[in-house]
């Protein structure tokens, strides 16, 4: 069976055992842990084939991506991992207390001469329609993650699936019409199991390769807008187009300066400043 790049089996995260654990980055402060997470962050360069619709292989491409460090890097994975589960749950389960449910304001049966145990209300716990002791009540579930930190958990995971990613040319024009069977034939001929996890980067998907591909059960096909950190640990192997890589390289490259940093770094000038202004002034 094919080596899988998921979470508990990447040689990125079982490579190093001094890891360490997400504990100490949860109860940080956002700007504490932005620091932390991308303050020696480092660029992994993978040479990767290119294999034609018949399987040929025409060339290769690299794949440059930035990467956490080696101490830091299942601790921010799993970080975003967990994030991005917590946000998807919903929080509307609800159950009615004792004090909800509907009815049972006489008492039953007299409290004395039956020879029973005494009982207050039919609406109790202990009975059956009753209300539900400290039972789940609305709540929101949701965390906040930092926009960088994420996109370095991404990133980090497609750097260290690299061995077992292939780059394809384009194929959607290939498809003249929706076959299961050829779409089948194509994997085969790039070397991937139908029975293995697989997950296509495609930036456009015809519809004849969405309904090709859509009754293989163990293939997931994404574009630049559905990419998620889970399923690039649940799959085995990742399969791009060059428009995909190209879109890799450009949104989480080295080349590619993130968002705000910047600017957070031209407010902590700006601060120090001040305070050197100020002190001055005194």
């Amino acid at each position: 069976m094919a080596a899988s790049f998921s979470f508990f089996s990447s040689s990125i995260f079982l490579s190093y055992p001094n890891i360490q654990s997400s504990k100490h980055l949860l109860f940080r402060s956002p700007k504490q842990h932005s620091v932390a997470a991308t303050a020696t962050i480092r660029s992994e360069v993978a040479t990767i084939p290119i294999l034609s619709f018949d399987g040929a292989k025409v060339g290769s491409t690299n794949l440059n991506l930035k990467s956490a460090p080696l101490d830091t890097a299942r601790a921010v994975v799993h970080r975003g991992l967990t994030t991005d589960l917590r946000n998807q749950r919903r929080g509307t389960a609800s159950t009615l207390t004792r004090s909800e449910v509907r009815g049972g304001g006489i008492k039953p049966y007299p409290q004395k001469k039956t020879g029973r145990a005494r009982r207050g209300s039919n609406r109790t716990p202990l009975r059956p329609g009753g209300g539900v002791v400290f039972g789940p009540k609305p709540k929101d579930w949701s965390v906040k993650i930092n926009k960088k930190e994420k996109r370095l958990a991404i990133s980090t995971a497609l750097s260290s699936a690299s061995e077992n990613t292939i780059v394809v040319e384009e194929f959607n024009d290939k498809f003249e019409k929706p076959k299961t069977k050829e779409f089948i034939d194509l994997m085969r001929r790039w070397g991937l199991n139908p029975k293995e996890k697989s997950l296509f980067l495609m930036t456009e998907v015809s519809d004849n390769v969405i309904l090709s591909s859509r009754n293989i059960g163990t293939l997931k096909m994404l574009t630049p807008r559905t990419l998620n950190l889970f399923d690039i640990l649940d799959s085995e192997k990742l399969v791009l187009t060059k428009s995909a890589v190209d879109f890799l390289n450009a949104r989480y490259g080295d080349e590619n300066e993130w968002e705000d940093e910047e600017e957070d770094d031209q407010e902590d000038n700006d601060g120090g400043e001040a305070e050197e202004s100020a002190e001055s002034s005194e």
